[in-house]
C-alpha cells in the first residue's frame, strides 16, 4: 500500500478548498485554542508529579475533543469512521496553522499512527467502527505491547505468546518500553501464535484494553526521574478472536506497515501537530539562546557550533519533506521512511551535544535563574533515546541498505529455521 493511499479520500467534490479550509482553521485556533504549553516540547523530561501528568492527559482528551467538535480531528480520516474524509493538503494546512497554538499531543504518536493507522488498514468494520470515532473524541489512548524485554530491535523474535482457547486466545508474556501505558486505555500487541515455523510467519496481532484482568503494569525510572516508560506482564490474559487484526500467522504482514507508520510518524497525514515543531526543539534560534544566556554567544566558537546545529536542523526540515514527496508521488518505496529515520535520531544526538558544549559548567550543575542553560546536562545524557525509540538507527540503517539500496542481506542464522528450534536464552513455555 503506497503512502498516499494512507489518507483516503471520500469524495473530491466535497473537499473544501484549502484557503477556505485555512480560514476555518485560524478562527477556530483563535477561538478554542490556548497558547501552546511549555510541556509540548519537554520530551522525554520530568516536569512534574504524577498528578501533573494525568492532569495534563486529561487536558490534551478534553482538547482532542475541542478539535473533534469543531471538524478539526481525524482530518484524513473517512467520514464513516468519524473523520473529516479530506486529504493530506487538508492536514498540512492544519499543522502550519498550529504553530504557536496548544495541541492534543498525547493523542498523536503512537495513537494516531500507527495504532490507528494499523486499525484503518487492516482492522474489521466492527473493530474500526468501535474504536476510531472514540480515538477522534479523545476517548481511547492507545499504545502499542511491541518490543520485548529479550528481543531487542529483533521485533519478529517476540516470545509473547498466544494459544487460542476456543473464541478466545489467551495471551502470556512481557512487553517493555511501552510509553505512557500506566495512563493509556487500548493496546495493539505483536504475539507468537505458532512456535513450528520460522520466526516472521508464526506472528499475530490483537487489541486489549490495558486494564484487562492479567495484566500488571510497572513503571521504569530512567536517569533524569521520568517514568513515562513502562513494562507490562500478560498472565493468562484472554482476548476474543474478535479483537485479532490480520490473519492468523500473518502477523508480520500487519508488524510491517505498523513499523512503517511508526518511522512515518512526523510526516503521517493522520498526525495534528505544529509544522515546524521538530525544528523548534534544538534548532538554531534555540542554541543562539543557550549561547547567550551562557554569556558566549559572541565568540567564533559559539557561531560554529550554532551554525551548526541550525544546518542539522535545516537538513532534516528538507529530507523530511523530500522523502515524504518521494513516497507520496511513487519515486521512493515505503521503506525510504526509514532514512528520515535514521538522520533524524543522528541529528537529536549532535544538537544535544551542541547544546551541552555551549551551556558548558552549567551542563553539569544548574539553577533555576540559568534560563535555557537548564536541563542541558540531563538532555544531553538522554540524548540516546533518539537513536533508540520507535525502531533503531542501526535498525534503520540495515532497511537502507537492504530495502532500499538493495544490498545483499545480513546473514541470519535463523532464517528458515522454525522458531521453536533458534537457539537462545531460557526455553519458551511449552504450549
Amino acid at each position: 500500500m503506497s503512502t498516499e493511499s494512507m489518507a483516503p479520500v471520500s469524495n473530491t467534490d466535497t473537499l473544501d478548498d484549502l484557503d477556505e479550509f485555512r480560514r476555518r482553521a485560524k478562527e477556530f485556533l483563535r477561538a478554542e485554542v490556548g497558547p501552546a504549553r511549555a510541556s509540548l516540547t519537554a520530551g522525554l523530561r520530568k516536569l512534574g508529579t504524577d498528578e501533573d501528568d494525568l492532569r495534563e492527559v486529561a487536558h490534551d482528551r478534553a482538547l482532542q475533543r475541542t478539535f473533534f467538535d469543531a471538524g478539526f480531528a481525524g482530518i484524513t480520516v473517512p467520514v464513516e469512521f468519524g473523520g473529516q474524509g479530506l486529504t493530506r493538503a487538508h492536514q498540512l494546512v492544519l499543522n502550519e496553522e498550529l504553530e504557536g497554538y496548544d495541541y492534543p499531543v498525547r493523542l498523536q504518536v503512537p495513537t494516531m499512527t500507527p495504532c490507528m493507522a494499523v486499525l484503518l488498514e487492516f482492522g474489521t468494520e466492527q473493530q474500526k467502527l468501535t474504536h476510531i470515532p472514540a480515538i477522534l473524541r479523545g476517548e481511547e489512548l492507545w499504545m502499542q505491547f511491541l518490543s520485548e524485554p529479550s528481543g531487542g530491535s529483533d521485533v519478529a523474535g517476540a516470545l509473547m505468546s498466544a494459544v487460542r482457547d476456543g473464541d478466545e486466545w489467551v495471551l502470556n508474556g512481557s512487553k517493555v518500553w511501552t510509553t505512557g501505558a500506566w495512563w493509556s486505555d487500548w493496546g495493539l500487541c505483536l504475539a507468537r501464535t505458532n512456535w513450528d515455523v520460522p520466526k516472521h510467519r508464526g506472528l499475530s496481532v490483537f487489541i486489549f484494553p490495558i486494564d484487562a484482568a492479567g495484566i500488571e503494569i510497572q513503571r521504569i525510572e530512567m536517569l533524569n526521574g521520568n517514568m513515562d516508560f513502562c513494562q507490562e506482564y500478560l498472565d493468562d490474559v484472554r482476548v476474543p478472536d474478535s479483537d485479532r487484526v490480520g490473519g492468523v500467522d500473518d502477523g508480520w504482514t500487519v508488524g510491517t506497515r505498523w513499523m512503517f507508520h511508526e518511522r512515518m510518524s512526523s510526516n503521517s497525514p493522520f498526525v495534528t501537530r505544529p509544522q515546524e515543531l521538530e525544528r523548534s526543539s534544538l534548532d538554531g534560534a534555540a542554541l543562539r539562546r543557550i549561547a547567550r544566556d551562557g554569556g558566549i554567544s559572541g565568540t567564533d566558537a559559539a557561531q560554529e557550533l550554532v551554525g551548526e546545529g541550525e544546518m542539522l536542523t535545516l537538513v532534516g526540515s528538507a529530507l523530511g519533506r523530500r522523502v515524504g514527496q518521494g513516497m507520496r508521488t511513487g519515486t521512493l518505496s515505503d521503506q525510504s521512511a526509514a532514512i528520515a529515520r535514521l538522520y533524524g535520531g543522528l541529528s537529536l544526538v549532535r544538537r544535544n551535544t551542541i547544546a551541552l558544549e555551549l551551556a558548558g559548567s552549567a551542563g553539569a550543575a544548574w539553577s533555576d535563574d540559568d534560563g535555557e542553560l537548564a536541563l542541558r546536562g540531563e538532555d544531553f545524557l538522554m540524548r540516546q533515546a533518539s537513536c533508540i525509540g520507535g525502531g533503531t538507527t542501526e535498525m534503520a540503517s540495515n532497511v537502507i541498505a537492504e530495502r532500499v539500496l538493495g544490498m545483499p542481506r545480513e546473514r541470519a542464522l535463523d532464517r528458515d529455521v522454525a522458531f521453536r528450534d533458534v537457539p537462545r536464552g531460557p526455553a519458551p513455555e511449552e504450549n
